[in-house]
């Protein structure tokens, strides 16, 4: 890091905090039968150690059986049996008459031996009350769980996670304290519980399993927070239904006809073709519990004609209504014209994307797009459009109602809202409903106000997640892509060199290098048989790739040499050394502004604090941008103007900060308020930002600036520089083409950080191998892990006592030294697979082993295990219920300027 760096933490942040409390969870464990298996397995343990020792014993007696009772051979047999048995610690068949035989022998064995079958006769009544101990528990158990199905949290969360689910619980529910459920409802059971531990121990939000909250750092180091008892739900329409509904307009003739048309947006014309960016959109799984439509762009020509140039020059002057459009072009032709050949042509330009309905569309900034929608349709002033508005409007009053309703209200508003949006699809002539799984969205609003110390996550100089940011380069997945668009630019234009044609550049970029890249790029496998790092693709022989890999294996290469010189369960210890290596060979990599977004959790081991670092990702203000809607209240100054004049006072100088949006709504984590003052507007695409904050296309130029060597897009109209942002949930490659090719020159980045990449594992025991805890400083960078297959994990036959599976996983358990509270991770196959997420595991309870075992469905199947960090006796929140597993989302900011020129960094 060069002297010249400035560096800041973002003084607000995101609290993610499990809708549960952690204490919910510990009434479901059998703590009774867990000792019970303690004492079995402890007992067991100490007969195989002294059974071992007797057995050599036993051995040595068998001469001296032999010289006693040379004629009998039955003695010799007797005395071997029971030397097997001992060994096996299993109990003879004849105990007593064993015993004589030896006392016969010699007495001092014989009580060392009785002694041993007395301790085994022991665990042989011991084995006897688990069964009974289980069953009780077990019962308690499901009872304990029964009642939590009563909590709202939950509950409601279910209603939308799984509506099918929450549907099936009557029967579950109206069990009878001693009854067992069947093989239907011990599904019903599994699947529950996993929403239950989701609710509990989890952070992802969604509905009420994970609510939010907003916070500010104050001065100090305490981490301790306190989130408020009740909490708000604030609920949308699926943005995927109002498509639906756009779609079935479109699709007919006689309602398309009143829609307001325009032409494609930054569409332009040479002698022969009109140029235009054409937008294609893939309808998502309606059957999906979570689905968007897929949209691509891509630049496309028409061949201009009479007919063609005269009707843009029309729809350039003043806009026009689709029939109004088919009816000039009939009186264009006169008395000859074919009404049907004319509603076709126009049509074919709508389906082209060379004209457009925009008022269909959800904009990115719409703060209730049902709302939008319903006043775009009532501007339509058309009958159909009128009634239309009104049965949406009887759905948006449903939602209104969605937040103080109880369970049961709540299942019968979403099923009034179901029946009311298939009645208004009918409506409009559709055949068969189309409407997703999912109908509603809600965040759960857990209190604007809370606040702890700068010092419990970084301190004013960022301690330790400071100096890791240095090395996130390394991990950044979109970095060789954005260094591989400067290459392809300076082959193009030189250094120095200028382009004014944007559109152009897109496309040649993606037609004559970028597909074909990313299609090599998608088939590399980062490692090879022999383990040893595979570069990135580098066809332009840019040295900052190489940077990049050398980088990259130098981090490789300090792990393995940490990793051979580990022994023990110790901690693998990152030193600054370590990563100032790393951070040398990255950093002409550097931007010169850097917002960074870090999902953290806070803990403390014994009294040393300690942060656990989950996810990085580049951009700004990523960890509020999806809970904008939560705290936009029109009464007050919400969230997102603060937000967006923080973005003001962090832009570097001489610079805009501009969002680029990827065009119409596609998902609800797209949705949010505007936090930028520009918003870069792409062909095809409308805006609802205020015309002079407007940054269109062929306002943009990009040039390569050779003091710095980087590249800079530049406004003409605003003669400034724009840095673009994104700040939508979807992952860039889900953008269509143009935004996507203009954020590799934004602050964008995705940086997993996995640190055991490229290390081999440690030898196995008993098919598992571990890796320890990795930290820098006080910053835990890997939690401790064990990774197996499922071959290698308990395995009995059908029909085992359940107190026998319970022993069998305890036993498993504590031969490979593993915490009672993990997080498991399954993925099919035996290289693993990406999606699959962690689940919470108790192995001091039945109900969650049996749910574990139920995500297993191959031997092959890789399974990880991670311990629980925050343990549940390190958690820093709490409320009136308990403590709460929490997640923190924080900000900081990095300024990196590369020549003395340059002005100072903002503060």
């Amino acid at each position: 890091m060069t002297p010249r760096t400035s560096w800041q933490p973002g003084r607000r942040f995101l609290l993610r905090v499990a809708g549960l409390p952690v204490e919910s969870v510990r009434d479901l464990r059998c703590p009774d039968t867990a000792r019970w298996a303690d004492e079995v397995l402890s007992a067991e343990r100490d007969l195989n150690v002294r059974g071992g020792e007797l057995s050599d014993v036993l051995h040595a007696l068998v001469p001296a059986a032999d010289r006693a009772f040379p004629d009998d051979g039955t003695r010799r047999r007797r005395l071997l049996a029971l030397r097997r048995d001992i060994f096996n610690n299993r109990l003879p068949a004849q105990p007593a008459a064993a015993l004589d035989l030896i006392t016969e022998l010699d007495p001092a064995v014989a009580r060392s031996t009785g002694q041993w079958l007395d301790d085994r006769r022991a665990l042989t009544e011991l084995h006897r009350h688990g069964a009974e101990l289980l069953g009780g528990e077990l019962a308690r158990t499901r009872e304990v769980l029964r009642a939590l199905l009563d909590e709202d949290r939950l509950r409601h969360g279910l209603l939308l996670a799984s509506p099918t689910l929450e549907g099936r619980l009557g029967p579950y529910l109206r069990l009878g304290a001693d009854e067992r459920p069947d093989k239907r409802l011990r599904k019903v059971e599994r699947s529950v519980l996993s929403y239950l531990y989701r609710t509990a121990c989890k952070t992802s939000p969604f509905s009420t399993f994970t609510g939010v909250a907003l916070g500010t750092f104050g001065d100090g180091a305490d981490p301790a927070l306190r989130v408020r008892e009740q909490w708000r739900g604030r609920v949308r329409l699926n943005v995927v239904v109002l498509a639906r509904f756009a779609e079935l307009v479109l699709a007919s003739p006689a309602l398309r006809a009143d829609l307001p048309v325009r032409l494609a947006s930054g569409w332009g014309s040479d002698d022969h073709r009109v140029r235009y960016v054409r937008r294609w959109v893939t309808a998502g799984d309606d059957d999906a519990a979570v689905t968007f439509d897929a949209v691509k762009d891509r630049l496309f020509f028409l061949r201009r004609s009479g007919t063609l140039d005269r009707l843009i020059a029309l729809l350039s002057e003043r806009d026009l209504r689709y029939r109004e459009v088919v009816d000039w072009l009939c009186a264009e032709y006169g008395a000859d014209a074919d009404a049907e050949l004319c509603e076709t042509y126009v049509s074919a330009l709508l389906q082209l994307g060379m004209i457009r309905v925009p008022c269909l569309d959800t904009d990115v900034h719409t703060a209730d797009p049902l709302d939008s929608f319903r006043d775009a349709l009532t501007a339509l002033d058309r009958p159909w459009a009128v009634e239309l508005a009104a049965e949406l409007g009887d759905a948006a009053a449903l939602l209104a109602e969605f937040p103080d309703a109880d369970t049961a209200g709540r299942a019968a508003l979403m099923r009034r809202l179901r029946a009311g949006l298939g009645e208004a699809q009918r409506l409009l002539g559709a055949a068969d409903v189309s409407l997703p799984q999912t109908l509603v969205y809600e965040d759960a609003d857990a209190g604007d106000d809370v606040s702890c110390g700068l010092g419990a996550w970084t301190g004013a100089d960022g301690g330790a997640l400071r100096s890791v940011e240095r090395v996130l380069p390394a991990f950044d997945l979109t970095l060789p892509q954005r260094v591989t668009f400067k290459g392809f630019f300076l082959a193009r234009y030189g250094k120095g060199g200028r382009c004014d044609d944007l559109l152009g550049l897109v496309h040649d970029f993606h037609e004559d290098f970028f597909d074909q890249y990313l299609s090599f790029t998608a088939k590399r496998v980062p490692f090879d048989a022999r383990g040893e790092y595979v570069p990135e693709e580098n066809w332009l022989g840019l040295e900052e790739i190489r940077a990049l890999d050398r980088g990259r294996r130098a981090f490789i290469d300090r792990m393995r040499a940490l990793w051979a010189g580990h022994t023990g369960t110790e901690d693998v210890v990152l030193s600054d050394g370590h990563l100032d290596e790393v951070a040398a060979e990255l950093d002409g990599l550097a931007a010169p502004f850097t917002p960074q977004s870090h999902h953290v959790q806070l803990t403390s081991e014994g009294d040393e604090p300690l942060m656990v670092l989950n996810r990085s990702y580049g951009g700004l203000s990523f960890p509020f941008s999806r809970f904008t809607h939560v705290w936009d209240d029109p009464s007050g100054p919400g969230l997102s103007d603060p937000l967006r004049e923080q973005a003001v006072r962090l832009t570097p100088p001489g610079a805009v900060l501009a969002e680029l949006t990827g065009g119409p709504v596609t998902s609800n984590l797209n949705l949010h308020g505007r936090l930028t003052d520009y918003q870069i507007v792409c062909p095809g695409e409308a805006s609802s930002v205020p015309e002079d904050r407007r940054i269109h296309l062929a306002d943009l130029h990009l040039e390569h600036d050779e003091n710095e060597d980087r590249l800079v897009l530049r406004s003409e109209r605003l003669g400034q520089e724009v840095v673009p942002v994104y700040l939508g949930y979807l992952v860039p490659l889900a953008l269509p083409e143009t935004p996507r090719t203009l954020l590799l020159l934004s602050p964008t980045s995705m940086a997993p950080l996995d640190v055991w990449a490229g290390v081999p594992h440690g030898p196995s025991h008993l098919g598992v191998t571990r890796r320890p805890r990795v930290r820098h400083g006080n910053l835990v960078l890997a939690r401790r892990c064990w990774s197996t297959t499922a071959a290698s994990l308990p395995a009995l036959p059908a029909g085992t006592p359940e107190d026998e599976v319970f022993l069998a996983w305890r036993r498993w358990r504590r031969e490979h030294d593993l915490p009672t509270r993990v997080f498991a991770t399954v993925s099919g196959g035996p290289r693993g697979g990406a999606g699959a997420k962690p689940q919470y595991l108790d192995f001091d309870s039945p109900l969650s082993l049996a749910a574990f075992e139920a995500l297993v469905k191959s031997p092959d199947d890789r399974v990880e295990l991670r311990e629980m960090l925050p343990s549940e006796n390190g958690l820093h929140v709490v409320s009136e219920r308990g403590s709460h597993v929490a997640e923190l989302s924080v900000e900081t900011f990095t300024f990196t300027p590369r020549t003395e020129e340059n002005a100072p960094c903002p503060s």
